[in-house]
């Protein structure tokens, strides 16, 4: 996949999955419907001959889902070891380069000197695959009567720059029209380290590119962003929508200033209208014309099997459909 294929991502899933928008989904529990997956996705075949040590590090938004695929790969290869380290994206690429792992999972496409450092090192680019959809959300309380922000105003909260063009900084729920003993209260902010994936991704596309503002409470994780949320009750912060937890809920954004607002759900995204969907990688070094050593094929064909998609919606992320499944799959011939 080229790096303009992967900037370029939501027009390709508008377009691949006009016919799939409306995939069924069932009754509502949890941060949005319940999803089930394409019931097109085949059941992944056990082979034999699958053994030895695979390595994961990257993605902190990936880290439970590596660890969950970690597991169902093991009861069918009980001889395959797989050691998962989240601590963000950026570590992804060195340790490809390096050799220190096979699997770099990543919330973010490689950048293109990451992408000319491995080339570098290794004589070809890496190969990305894409495994699942997130719609990276914005949190607030579940005390918080907030329902929508636009991205401007997103913008506005979490950048020093406004590049979105809001008019004024945004400091107090007042200003984002809450009335009460909420108008005055002051918000605070809560976001990744610049070792994050959602970092760069959500400085890319909620900040426009600007800079975040010394304000914003920089978390080591995801997880610790949600629960930093739940325990303030003036808190706003973002992450993958797998780490949603019922202390907070996830607000619908509007790509524009008066637009309509779209919340953070499968359909959504799937359709391109929620303006923080995105795709969520991992990458491997795999040689023109070469196969891939067999543990990690196989495990690369789990994660895009029904039963590796079912392990995604389990996490609380989106799944691919079969026709999206199958163009990652193709990565690996």
């Amino acid at each position: 996949m080229s790096i303009e294929v992967m900037k370029g991502w939501k027009k390709a899933v508008r377009v691949v999955l006009a016919a799939v928008v409306a995939m069924p989904l069932v009754a509502a529990t949890g941060y949005a419907d319940t999803i089930k997956v394409d019931p097109k996705l085949g059941s992944y075949k056990k082979v034999q001959g699958v053994s030895g040590n695979l390595n994961s590090i990257g993605s902190d938004t990936l880290n439970n889902l590596m660890a969950l695929w970690s597991e169902g790969f093991r009861k069918a290869y009980p001889n395959v070891n797989i050691q998962v380290e989240g601590k963000g994206s950026s570590t992804a690429p060195p340790a490809l380069i390096e050799g220190t792992a096979q699997i770099g999972p990543m919330s973010r496409p490689m950048k293109r000197q990451e992408i000319e450092a491995f080339e570098k090192k290794h004589g070809f680019k890496p190969t990305a695959i894409g495994v699942a959809l997130d719609s990276l959300a914005v949190f607030v309380n579940k005390d918080n009567p907030i329902k929508s922000l636009s991205l401007p105003e997103v913008d506005a909260i979490f950048s020093q720059t406004r590049k979105g063009g809001h008019p004024e900084n945004i400091a107090t729920w007042g200003q984002v029209d809450l009335k009460g003993n909420w108008a005055q209260q002051p918000m605070s902010i809560y976001g990744r380290n610049s070792a994050s994936g959602t970092y760069g991704f959500f400085k890319e596309n909620a900040l426009f590119k600007g800079d975040y503002k010394n304000t914003v409470k920089e978390q080591p994780g995801s997880a610790s962003v949600v629960l930093s949320v739940t325990e303030d009750k003036n808190g706003i912060g973002y992450s993958g929508i797998g780490y949603k937890t019922s202390g907070v809920k996830a607000i619908a954004l509007a790509e524009k200033t008066g637009g309509t607002p779209y919340a953070a759900n499968y359909e959504n995204v799937l359709a391109g209208k929620y303006p923080l969907g995105r795709m969520l990688y991992i990458y491997v070094a795999k040689a023109p014309n070469k196969p891939l050593p067999k543990n990690l094929e196989e495990f690369v064909k789990y994660v895009l099997s029904k039963e590796g998609q079912e392990i995604v919606v389990k996490d609380g992320y989106l799944p691919l459909p079969a026709d999206v499944a199958a163009k990652q799959a193709k990565a690996l011939k």
